[in-house]
């Protein structure tokens, strides 16, 4: 097995002695595989004595051009979109399988791997729904993108943050999971905390669910009073003219699932940490990259909000982006507005 070797809770840690070491295999990989891919015991062995941490991101690199070609040729640039629900908790399932490969302790790592589970089908659910994984179907802030900057500028941005940057991103995520199959020697198997950090991600997966579901009325009841000019009864015509949600969550939170999915990576991370002792770690990395890529692309989000509807610029000012404002300000339901008529 292509594991470091562990002497201390330490070392579970350590970039120099558990990721340095084992960055050549990851040279040598692409042509070990070509030169066995029709020897299904000799791809087993090579499985088994690559790091599981080089194994994952050279998978990571090999989607990358798929990613692209794919996208340039149907010029649909959501390839990695129709991905995203599912490639972290792949990565997952590769360290729990390497973990029982080893003969390592896996309860820590089975429940995370469950967790992990139900935040894919969650997000898969939700993209499915919503009509993602449907033909020609796009992320439309491409299209606005598009707008701004030129063609050739474009296929550059296709190149490294849509197709390469996003994939390693989410193999990133998944690197505190590397970190706690190292320490499945050093540490006890299961203990309190484990409950802790696996029940409080499980919490902020049905937050997450909970929050696209409200959205999910909102929009389907705004979409048939569009076509029919009935208003339904769960809401009144002024939410409905309004055009975004503000009501459950969402008069708390601009954006209540993000919050609790950027939470659910953050979580996986501290989780890492608690179970080697530490402040933090060199994975910190997926986590504080997800966290950027969310401010950025909500960011844009909102900016395209603020242009198509004209009171989401006071919602901004009367609910948090992802965290709730302290109590004293407007509602965030807008209710004083109704209130006042």
């Amino acid at each position: 097995m292509a594991l470091p070797v562990i002497k201390s809770i330490a070392d579970c840690t350590d970039y120099s002695k558990t990721v340095l070491p084992y960055i050549g295999q990851l040279y040598d990989l692409p042509q070990q595989i070509f030169q066995n891919i029709t020897n299904v015991q000799a791809l087993k062995v090579l499985y088994v004595t690559t790091n599981p941490l080089i194994s994952a991101f050279a998978f990571s690199l090999f989607l990358f051009p798929i990613f692209l070609v794919v996208s340039e040729i149907n010029r649909n640039y959501s390839q990695v979109d129709r991905f995203w629900s599912i490639l972290p908790t792949l990565y997952n399932a590769h360290f729990t399988a390497y973990a029982h490969a080893a003969g390592l302790s896996t309860k820590r790592l089975d429940t995370l791997l469950l967790f992990s589970t139900f935040w894919s089908a969650r997000l898969t659910y939700n993209y499915w729904r919503k009509g993602g994984y449907s033909i020609g179907s796009e992320d439309y802030r491409w299209d606005v993108l598009k707008e701004y900057i030129s063609p050739p500028l474009f296929f550059v941005f296709n190149v490294v943050f849509i197709s390469l940057a996003q994939s390693i991103l989410l193999f990133l995520v998944a690197t505190p999971t590397y970190v706690l199959l190292l320490s499945a020697k050093s540490t006890p198997a299961w203990t309190t905390a484990d409950v802790v950090f696996s029940r409080g991600w499980g919490f902020l997966v049905f937050l997450a669910f909970y929050a696209d579901g409200q959205q999910w009325v909102y929009h389907s009841a705004k979409k048939e009073y569009q076509e029919t000019a009935k208003v339904p009864k769960e809401f009144n015509q002024e939410a409905l003219d309004r055009g975004f949600n503000t009501s459950g969550l969402w008069a708390y939170s601009r954006h209540p699932n993000f919050a609790a999915e950027q939470s659910g990576w953050v979580l996986l991370y501290g989780w890492s940490c608690w179970v080697t002792q530490t402040y933090y770690n060199w994975s910190i990395i997926g986590a504080v990259a997800y966290l950027i890529l969310f401010q950025a692309s909500t960011w844009f989000t909102e900016l395209i909000s603020a242009r198509k509807y004209p009171e989401y610029k006071e919602y901004q000012k009367r609910v948090g982006k992802f965290l709730p404002k302290l109590p004293g300000g407007p509602p965030g339901d807008f209710s004083d507005k109704r209130n006042s008529k």
